[in-house]
């Protein structure tokens, strides 16, 4: 094919096709693509030539450039990097420096620049030695002090322990002391439980009475019949 025509409409459809299959098809850049003409690259994408004539993204290099398709053309079988048709380059004047070579190359026609593809810099912060919470050691203070006031068996005794230490051991108060110490807890229902047990006990003492009262009188009367009999 010839370098200096453009890519047509039915080509530009077949390189579509052999992107969408994976490949990445070679082609020849033409006259008007300037100084580069003959140079061969990879069609690597085509973007929408709806909103731009250079849809054509070719990889040439490290770099990768839009191009239309006037500016290319399907390059031959085993064509290479190198021209495929040579262009003739005009003489040079005297005195004349030589053409510089690849890859740095001087297009004719202006080119949006392909942005520099820079790595993402990281910024690294270095962050303090995380510090270990350091537990407040709190001072240790004496062990606990239990004062229990109990009833069994008719009796109200009082015990207090500090920690596992007994510092008394149960001893017998007087249910008008238990009552005392009751009365400083205010909590509904103890005073009342206590009221009631004593009241319990009150009634049996009462009862107990009577009945030594009885007793009593009949060993009086008993002593006095005695006393009468001599």
């Amino acid at each position: 094919m010839d370098a200096g025509q453009g890519l047509s409409t039915s080509e530009v459809q077949s390189i579509r096709e052999s992107l969408a299959a994976g490949r990445k098809p070679r082609v020849v850049f033409t006259a008007s693509a300037g100084q580069i003409a003959g140079q061969v690259g990879q069609v690597i994408e085509l973007t929408d030539p709806e909103v731009s004539d250079e849809f054509v993204v070719v990889r040439f290099g490290r770099d990768e450039l839009p191009f239309s398709p006037a500016d290319l053309a399907v390059a031959p079988k085993g064509a290479g990097r190198r021209v495929v048709e040579p262009k003739p380059e005009p003489e040079p004047e005297p005195e004349a420096s030589p053409a510089v070579a690849a890859p740095e190359f001087v297009l004719d026609t202006p080119r949006v620049p392909a942005q520099r593809q820079e790595e993402p810099k990281v910024e690294q912060t270095e962050k303090p030695p995380a510090r270990r919470a350091v537990k407040a050691v709190k001072p240790k203070g004496p062990a606990g002090l239990t004062v229990t006031l109990a009833y069994a068996d008719g009796e109200w005794t009082v015990a207090a322990q500090q920690g596992s230490k007994a510092l008394a051991k149960p001893y017998v108060v007087k249910p008008a002391e238990a009552l005392k110490m009751v009365a400083l807890v205010d909590v509904p229902g103890v005073q009342e439980a206590v009221e009631q047990i004593l009241g319990t006990e009150r009634a049996e003492a009462e009862q107990q009475a009577e009945k030594l009262r009885a007793e009593l009188a009949e060993i009086e009367a008993r002593l006095a019949e005695l006393r009468e009999a001599r």
